[in-house]
């Protein structure tokens, strides 16, 4: 047996209990139809309404110009972690994947979907390119790189102040306490205080950041890995703190129906003041908007809590250059490729033409973008950084989690959210 088959058929038993058939239907259309042995097939999440979309489309179109290789895309959005497993299947996945580490894909290169990258970090010369922050939590247990890390995530929390001060509230709120006094001036006004996603994973970010308010990032890595917030003295204050602050109405009304979508467009609308919403959402905040918006972070707890000041999640985790097993016979495709996408001109074309955050070091501050720009620059003496819990999330548990943080965004009292949360681990 071959390697190429014992690790396809590692991935098939991994992904599909060993029954591989279903997940094979319709592979033929699983590659470009422009794709060949000349060809390098990029399968990418930086497609559609995403930011970065037309910068990424145009910046693989000048790099075809410049140099007349072609490159052949296969665009897909979330479902492309399931669609790029069932190509590798069947041995017709595409040679680079530009897709997120979280879920699926942080098991990627441990079952040999792809391959480790990092002889090539410093063969191409990429290294010294990449903040090193990045290339630490893109690494796995075992040492090696899943990825080339591209984009990244800064997650903030954007305040009007043009609606607090109508409200009568003279400064952004940095402690609960604040914040609850924040939210009944502006529901005084009709003004909704916090709108979030609370039906899906922009909420589910937001409970496990309130819950952060109360636990090391140790405690927190314990207790987002294993789910069991009931032996975590900590862990059970942030989520009686969570129904301190919806009880006391920070959340706007029927904020369990919401999504992330509906709670940027009320944000836009100026029909609620404050919105947590990463950096790459924030880049479609209309100018006239973001005008008169503050970013900083999440007000901290004002008793009990272990942060510092308030908190932002902050994680490199956006898209990542992943190379397939396909992809190892192409490398001399990918090496001149990928080394376009690091250059400073390209960096510069995602940050100030779609207001994108970047693993690559850089100076360039987005000026179209002035949200992102404002997120960019808080430091550690503005905000305290908590982790993005998808690292450690067992893939299986996200959907369950959220319809446990939808329940907390209603009326359900403390036991009963940490029962649920619980039971979406009990699955796994």
């Amino acid at each position: 047996m071959s390697h190429g088959i014992s690790r396809r058929t590692l991935l098939g038993a991994a992904l599909s209990g060993g029954i591989i058939t279903p997940l094979l239907a319709g592979c033929g259309a699983l590659v470009p139809a422009s794709s060949g042995s000349n060809a390098l097939t990029v399968h990418t999440q930086i497609s559609g309404a995403v930011a970065g979309a037309q910068v990424f489309s145009d910046v693989v179109a000048a790099y075809q110009r410049s140099t007349a290789r072609k490159v052949a895309l296969l665009k897909n959005g979330s479902d492309l972690p399931i669609v790029f497993e069932t190509s590798t299947l069947a041995g017709k996945e595409a040679d680079v994947a530009i897709v997120n580490m979280m879920g699926r894909t942080l098991s990627w290169t441990r079952l040999g979907a792809t391959v480790p990258v990092n002889d090539y970090l410093d063969d191409w010369g990429l290294r010294d390119l990449i903040i090193p922050e990045a290339l630490a939590e893109w690494t796995d247990d075992e040492g090696r790189l899943r990825a080339f890390p591209f984009t990244r995530t800064n997650w903030p929390v954007s305040f009007n102040t043009g609606l607090l001060e109508e409200a009568g509230v003279g400064a952004i709120p940095t402690t609960s306490d604040e914040l609850i006094a924040a939210a009944d001036a502006l529901r005084s006004k009709g003004i909704g205080p916090v709108t979030v996603g609370g039906s899906d994973w922009s909420g589910q970010k937001m409970f496990l950041q309130i819950i952060q308010g109360f636990i090391t990032q140790d405690e927190a890595r314990t207790v987002f890995s294993t789910g069991k917030i009931s032996e975590s003295p900590g862990a059970i204050a942030g989520v009686e703190h969570f129904v301190e602050l919806r009880d006391a109405g920070v959340f706007v009304d029927n904020v369990q129906g919401y999504t992330s979508d509906s709670e940027l467009t009320q944000f836009n609308t100026r029909k609620a003041a404050i919105v947590p919403a990463m950096s790459s959402a924030l880049a479609l905040v209309p100018n006239e908007r973001a005008a008169e918006v503050t970013v900083g972070g999440w007000p901290k707890p004002s008793s009990g809590g272990v942060l510092e000041h308030p908190s932002v999640i902050k994680s490199f985790n956006g898209h990542g250059i992943w190379i397939s097993e396909n992809g190892l016979g192409k490398l001399d495709l990918i090496k001149p490729f990928v080394q376009n996408l690091y250059t400073p001109e390209v960096t510069d074309e995602f940050i100030l033409g779609s207001g994108r955050d970047m693993s690559r070091i850089t100076d360039t501050v987005s000026q179209d973008f002035p949200l992102v720009a404002q997120g960019s620059r808080l430091t550690d003496d503005d905000v305290t950084p908590v982790m993005l819990p998808d690292l450690l999330i067992p893939d299986a548990v996200f959907e369950p989690m959220i319809q446990a943080t939808a329940l907390a965004y209603g009326s359900a009292p403390a036991d009963r959210i940490i029962d649920a949360f619980e039971k979406s681990y009990q699955a796994v």
